[in-house]
């Protein structure tokens, strides 16, 4: 197992359980207790659990967002499928806004080739497109939120309010055809919500495992997304009630 896929599944275990042992962790990923010790460092480090003799107890509350460092790696062939998928949608002089979240931060990455003009909305985003041989680059305005990086605030809704964009790439932390678009933070809700009225069009891009989450803060209904792109283990009943919302869906 990769060492990101055991920090998941550590971290996940530990915040369902509350605490584990070193000796339940090793068992349950099938690793010596010295490299689980070496784990539970680095991620005590990272702020997601807090190490005691013998285990860790989880910092991570109910519906909280696990940090960007932990959330970057996880499912990230998934993520640059959707992300190549979302970039095909694109055409080339198109005047493009993308959001913050590691799914996003790939649809970037996917562009920084292309011949578009794009305003990213996070620092990650913005350090991958720095450069970008054909590429235009428009920086806004905020407040980064540490660890995400995602740039929030009057000035960066100010800098979203002043420009018209084709598209708008919107990441989220839930979403449905009953609850919508949903994320965690409310300041970030209100940057999304900003972006979306700035643009034409409006493209959602999430792995399968946001389909069974509704977070704290409300964006949008579902109705206001054009399309989302997703993974192909994307469950049949949600895509389908998305679609009858006039979602066009486009898994991957």
């Amino acid at each position: 197992m990769a060492s990101a896929d055991r920090h998941r599944q550590i971290t996940d275990a530990v915040r369902q359980t509350g605490q584990l042992s070193v000796s339940e962790l090793a068992e349950l990923t099938g690793t010596s207790e010295m490299t689980i010790r070496r784990d539970l460092e680095i991620l005590a480090e990272q702020g997601l659990l807090e190490r005691y003799r013998g285990g860790a107890r989880s910092l991570l509350l109910r519906g909280e967002e696990p940090p960007f460092a932990l959330r970057e790696h996880d499912e990230l062939e998934i993520k640059r499928r959707i992300a190549a998928a979302t970039a095909d949608l694109i055409a080339d002089g198109e005047a493009v806004v993308v959001d913050s979240g590691t799914t996003c931060l790939e649809v970037a990455r996917a562009l920084s080739h292309r011949r578009v003009t794009v305003m990213p909305l996070s620092l990650h985003a913005a350090n991958a497109l720095v450069g970008a041989p054909q590429l235009k680059l428009l920086l806004p305005g905020g407040e980064p939120r540490p660890g995400e990086l995602a740039l929030t605030g009057p000035l960066t809704e100010a800098s979203l309010a002043a420009l018209r964009f084709d598209t708008a790439i919107i990441g989220c932390c839930g979403l449905n055809a009953t609850d919508g678009l949903t994320a965690y933070d409310l300041a970030d809700a209100a940057i999304k919500r900003a972006a979306m009225a700035s643009a034409r069009r409006v493209i959602a891009v999430t792995d399968a495992a946001k389909f069974s989450r509704t977070a704290l803060a409300y964006v949008a209904p579902a109705s206001a997304l054009h399309s989302v792109v997703t993974g192909s283990d994307a469950p049949d009943d949600e895509t389908e009630a998305l679609s009858a919302a006039g979602v066009v869906v486009r898994r991957v």
